[in-house]
């Protein structure tokens, strides 16, 4: 009787463990522009794998940042396998304002410049680990952890980002807090940000991205 509960609790155990696996089921699911079905196979080419462009990043944002990112929507190749990667480019002192991505870890390589990237433990430690980057240099944040990145350089800097889901989340913290449509409570917002009510209304009132 013990051998079958414990046959029975380790099914249950690796029933648990595998839940949660998003390996494909085929050899791959090319995304279609509408709904959830996968591309006819006999109609998918070497196309629906291959962005172009990568490298010819747009104007700069309100951050000082530039980037192009490859996702199922940009590549649908890249459907069902749990994949997003991104090149930034950063202006002198661009940045990304403190952000998280909860459902996936994201991994940086530095291709030109030298950025300075940091990560914060949850509660109660906070601890903040932090390294400035310089060319050929990698670093991995975890997952949904706040983290911070910025350029460093006296010039221009270039990164390469890549993402371990299809649909790693970005929650950039000012911008979800201040922007938020309807507004978060004013007051409330100054006592959890320990700041005076006249700021929390200026910075809801201003243009976020």
């Amino acid at each position: 009787m013990l051998i079958c509960s414990s046959h029975i609790a380790l099914f249950n155990f690796i029933c648990v463990s595998f839940a949660f696996d998003t390996r494909p089921l085929l050899d791959f699911c090319v995304a279609v522009p509408t709904g959830n079905a996968c591309k006819d196979p006999e109609t998918v080419t070497a196309d629906d794998f291959f962005l172009s462009g990568l490298d010819r990043p747009g104007s700069f944002n309100a951050y000082g940042l530039a980037f192009v990112i490859a996702t199922a929507t940009t590549v649908p190749g890249f459907n069902t396998l749990g994949l997003t990667c991104a090149r930034v480019e950063f202006a002198r002192n661009g940045y990304f304002p403190p952000h998280t991505h909860p459902r996936a870890s994201e991994t940086f390589y530095i291709e030109e410049g030298m950025i300075e990237v940091g990560f914060v433990t949850t509660y109660p430690e906070y601890k903040y680990y932090s390294k400035v980057l310089n060319k050929g240099d990698v670093y991995i944040v975890p997952v949904g952890l706040v983290h911070t990145v910025r350029n460093v350089a006296k010039t221009k800097s270039v990164m390469l980002a890549s993402f371990n889901s299809q649909n790693p989340g970005f929650v950039f913290i000012p911008d979800n807090v201040f922007a938020a449509k309807p507004a978060i409570n004013t007051t409330y917002l100054a006592r959890a940000f320990k700041l005076d009510e006249y700021t929390v209304r200026a910075l809801q009132t201003k243009p976020w991205l």
